[in-house]
């Protein structure tokens, strides 16, 4: 097998080069990223290359030389760097898309697997209980990465009809977690109390760095097909997580979060901005089952058992 991985520089993408020259020794790898590829990731059969996945001539060259069966798609920026323009972020999370679909159908790519998000369900106080996968995408337009998945979603939607000879396995992961994991979700739960919104559970669903990885291998040695929602069993709510730290919980009106986000966020005093009420308020839980019974992956972890092992692998307290 020869397969090229976007964003192979990445949390995950890293982790998926450590488990694939391991577990499948003889396949070729082509580990793309703008960025450099860590030494100790370069062995084996693992060959580095230099991608800029916003420029389509570059993307469309790589897989014309590559010639890869599949393509595992993890290009993504996730938390932008500041001063990144909207029209970046669109040009690396939606046309860099664009330029992997159009280059695997141009040459005969097998198989496309690609993270999307459980952020392309959205934010919306409808939202069903627990999500499925045939619930509606309608990810956020205060959100640009939920946005942005969305998009990318429509995108694949009218390839499996221009293309229908090109096998997509769609990953939909809610929050992930690992020993090395450090974003803004995380930086709540390090804080001296937990804030929710009152009148919210805001349930969390957790899935461990080390299943999603396997989640993907599994997929390539099997040339799955299919959406899958990706998350431990069970979910667990900001009381929850308060009562698990050992740390109070402070539930407050949405208003008044707003009020003082929208004053701190422009000073620089804090790195959330008045949308992420919503994004509290009203978080997509989602449903697993089709992982478990159609794929046929049961995650390791369940949301709660991969919050201890996080909270664990960073030395933080906890009942």
């Amino acid at each position: 097998m020869r397969i090229l991985i976007t964003g192979a520089a990445g949390f995950i993408g890293q982790q998926l080069l450590a488990e694939l020259t391991v577990q499948q020794p003889n396949w070729t790898l082509f580990a793309a990223d703008i960025r450099e590829i860590p030494a100790n990731l370069q062995r084996g059969k693992v060959q580095p290359l230099l991608l800029d996945i916003s420029q389509p001539a570059a993307v469309l060259k790589a897989v014309a030389e590559c010639q890869p069966q599949a393509i595992v798609h993890l290009a993504s920026v996730v938390s932008p760097p500041p001063g990144m323009s909207e029209a970046t972020l669109h040009a690396i999370d939606v046309e860099g898309t664009r330029a992997i679909i159009q280059a695997a159908a141009a040459h005969n790519v097998q198989q496309l697997i690609i993270t999307s998000s459980g952020a392309a369900y959205g934010y919306y106080p409808e939202n069903a209980e627990w999500i499925d996968e045939d619930d509606p995408l309608r990810g956020h337009h205060k959100f640009a990465y939920a946005r942005h998945k969305r998009e990318v979603e429509e995108l694949l939607v009218q390839a499996r009809i221009e293309h229908p000879q090109l096998r997509q396995l769609i990953l939909r992961p809610g929050t992930i977690l690992g020993k090395r994991v450090n974003n803004q979700i995380t930086d709540m739960f390090k804080k001296p109390a937990v804030l929710g919104i009152r009148g919210s559970d805001s349930r969390f669903v957790f899935i461990w760095d080390q299943d999603v990885v396997r989640i993907i291998r599994k997929g390539l040695e099997c040339g799955t097909a299919g959406i899958f929602n990706l998350a431990g069993d069970g979910a667990l709510s900001l009381r929850e997580i308060a009562q698990i730290l050992q740390k109070p919980y402070r539930p407050l009106p949405a208003g008044l979060i707003q009020c003082v986000l929208r004053v701190l966020k422009p000073l620089g005093l804090s790195q959330y901005g008045p949308e992420q009420v919503d994004f509290l308020r009203y978080r997509p839980v989602l449903a697993n089952r089709r992982l478990k019974q159609e794929f046929g992956y049961t995650p390791r972890f369940t949301s709660r058992e991969a919050f201890i092992a996080f909270l664990d692998a960073q030395g933080m307290a906890h009942g």
